[in-house]
């Protein structure tokens, strides 16, 4: 198979994100379940799809325009992870969807993960209570032979932190979007 029939096989273009991948094998992953689609042609639909997603996260990026490095990543994938990567498939495509949906492998496709946004969650809020602390600790306690704490500095790294925390929100809003959309399904 060619790298434009598994992008053909999630419905995307060749130059797809890794986002659009993950949204489009979601997609077919739910159309194609045998759990789900009583389909007799589903079951194979469905390895195509997972073996299609395999091969293009693990390759993204990897194949340039140029034959030689086409034909390296085609070899490569042969050789190593397309007969695994159809043996898996086959395994998901015996379990309930409900099983599947659970597994590692699903979940992989998630653009937003709680941990992520819990990090830098924390992460913005220790950046702005450390840059408030450690500048109102400087100024009561001033360091003899140096000058007063940089009020440039304290507004960059206090910006850097209300970025973060704005960041954060946005993420945190799209996931819970995302997941009322899937608990919907």
């Amino acid at each position: 198979m060619a790298i434009i029939d598994y992008y053909k096989i999630l419905s995307l273009p060749a130059n797809a994100s890794l986002e659009e991948i993950k949204i489009a094998y979601r997609k077919k992953a739910r159309l194609y379940h045998p759990d789900i689609n009583p389909s007799p042609d589903a079951k194979d639909l469905f390895i195509s799809a997972t073996e299609a997603y395999e091969f293009l996260i693990s390759n993204h990026g990897k194949a340039a325009n140029d034959d030689e490095s086409y034909r390296q990543t085609m070899e490569d994938w042969r050789k190593y992870r397309q007969e695994r990567s159809r043996r898996r498939a086959t395994s998901y495509a015996r379990t309930s969807y409900t099983a599947f949906k659970d597994s590692k492998f699903y979940k992989s496709t998630r653009i937003f993960d709680v941990t992520t946004i819990i990090i830098s969650f924390a992460t913005s809020i220790i950046i702005l209570g450390y840059t408030v602390f450690g500048y109102i600790f400087r100024l009561k306690n001033p360091i003899p032979g140096m000058e007063k704490p940089s009020v440039v500095a304290f507004i960059l790294i206090l910006g850097l932190g209300f970025s973060f925390l704005t960041g954060s929100y946005i993420f945190f809003r799209a996931y819970r979007e995302t997941t009322k959309k899937r608990n919907k399904k």
